[in-house]
């Protein structure tokens, strides 16, 4: 499904958040820390987050994602943007990485949370692969509470599947987005299971009207 969409990833990306969501990875990678940093992007899709880290300063990222097809956009993206030499971008699974323990001083991801197995299990592995002090910062769309919740339903439901179908051809996978959310736990949910992974100092903030969370988390 994630192969099926890469040529019009970016662009319905920008269309579904009216643009914010350039806004909401350079805050990401901001809350992250990562001047001088050994990073990873985990769930890397066409590297966005991977290259803005090293826009901000990293030392060496390292771009993960289990979708080869995502990774060579993000190849190519590179190559455009000469960011080739200074990310790494690597096949990998959240949930089992291929890294030994406290390698990373901060990881971030974007959109990801909604699309692991377990999310219990991959907060573990990350505060794993995480040095002690070390950031993470997540970045996903959220159930909204109050009045906005109906409309944000009517826009998932509706809306962004008629994106699917105009520009990327590809109706299910943008009604996946909506089936993903209707499960997916809320922002205060999501920083309980942080904690009980295994870190500390959890927070999280609401933007996008209350339709987005960035969670930021130390080992």
């Amino acid at each position: 499904m994630f192969a099926s969409i890469v040529p019009r990833y970016d662009t319905i990306n920008s269309l579904m958040t009216l643009g914010l969501d350039h806004r909401w990875r350079r805050e990401t990678v901001s809350m992250a820390e990562p001047r001088g940093a050994i990073g990873l992007d985990i769930a890397s899709g066409t590297g966005e987050l991977a290259f803005e880290m090293m826009r901000q300063g990293a030392r060496t990222v390292i771009g993960a994602d289990f979708c080869v097809e995502m990774l060579q956009a993000a190849t190519r993206k590179a190559a455009r943007t000469r960011m080739r030499r200074s990310v790494a971008l690597i096949a990998a699974d959240a949930m089992r990485l291929p890294f030994a323990d406290g390698t990373f001083d901060c990881i971030v991801n974007g959109f990801m949370l909604r699309n692991v197995g377990n999310l219990q299990e991959t907060f573990a592995e990350l505060c794993r692969v995480l040095r002690t002090g070390g950031r993470l910062v997540c970045l996903d769309l959220t159930p909204p509470h109050g009045p906005l919740r109906r409309f944000f339903a009517f826009y998932m439901a509706a809306f962004v599947p008629l994106l699917g179908i105009f520009v990327a051809r590809n109706y299910g996978a943008y009604r996946y987005l909506f089936d993903s959310l209707s499960i997916h736990p809320d922002a205060g949910q999501v920083a309980t299971m942080m904690r009980e992974a295994g870190f500390a100092d959890v927070s999280y903030k609401l933007t996008g009207f209350g339709m987005v969370a960035l969670h930021r988390a130390l080992k």
